[in-house]
């Protein structure tokens, strides 16, 4: 199918990694599906976005967390696209940095229910329309992280969130076989945004000190999620990791 006719759903679209994917996916020519829990920031997001692709952007408030509002959503795509060819799971969220005794249950099911549970959803609603529609099939791009192979300090539910995203896209990718259903993770590490903001302040490092960190800007993000969409469905890219170069990956601890 010509990009002109594909749809693509991106969670967490109203800033970061997932304004400048819908940025990118509307410069290739997708009808993009911003959503996220603030329509004003997505309404934002479209007006950053290149003038002649905005009227192919459209905005759905959705907390990805709750079964009922992705439920919702997904009827709206069905009802007004009729289709869905790619679904980016990006929406995330963290808890500040602490050692795993000082973590209340509160913060980690703050975590879980965003970042993976709000996958789970979100994937599970994507495969039953992909499954059904005509012709059958898309993708599902997990969004992970360099924390869903090696852990900063004080970061548990984060880290176990993205653990767990890694065994849900492998689970994915292999129940999505029998209906042309792709699944791949992009694992990013110190791309430019809100969440990143403070790195050039210092980051707690696993010997103690405080370093500040290089990153990336976050269009390289994007266009690496754009990479593994463009695909043929007989084609996967399974994993990617991108990252800026001399951040503490290779070789951390």
């Amino acid at each position: 199918m010509d990009t002109d006719k594909k749809t693509i759903l991106i969670t967490g679209a109203g800033s970061g990694i997932g304004r400048a994917t819908a940025h990118a996916f509307l410069r290739a020519g997708y009808t993009a599906i911003l959503a996220g829990r603030r329509l004003a920031t997505l309404e934002q997001a479209v007006s950053a976005a290149p003038q002649g692709s905005r009227r192919r952007a459209h905005c759905i408030a959705c907390d990805v967390a709750k079964p009922g509002a992705v439920e919702a959503m997904f009827e709206t795509i069905r009802k007004d696209h009729g289709r869905l060819d790619v679904l980016f799971n990006n929406a995330g969220t963290f808890v500040m940095g602490a050692p795993l005794g000082d973590i209340s249950p509160e913060q980690w099911k703050s975590v879980i229910d965003v970042n993976l549970t709000g996958s789970f959803l979100c994937a599970r609603a994507a495969f039953n329309l992909m499954r059904e529609q005509t012709p059958q099939g898309g993708r599902i791009i997990n969004n992970g992280s360099i924390s869903a192979y090696v852990p900063r300090p004080g970061s548990a539910p984060y880290t176990a969130s993205k653990h767990a995203i890694t065994g849900l896209t492998k689970s994915t990718a292999l129940d999505g076989r029998p209906y042309n259903i792709a699944c791949g993770q992009i694992d990013v590490g110190n791309a430019a945004s809100e969440m990143t903001a403070k790195m050039s302040d210092g980051v707690l490092q696993a010997d103690g000190s405080v370093t500040a960190e290089p990153v990336m800007d976050v269009r390289h993000v994007a266009d690496a999620v754009l990479h593994m969409a463009s695909l043929p469905l007989d084609a996967n890219v399974l994993f990617m990791t991108v990252m800026a170069t001399n951040m503490p990956y290779v070789g951390r601890g």
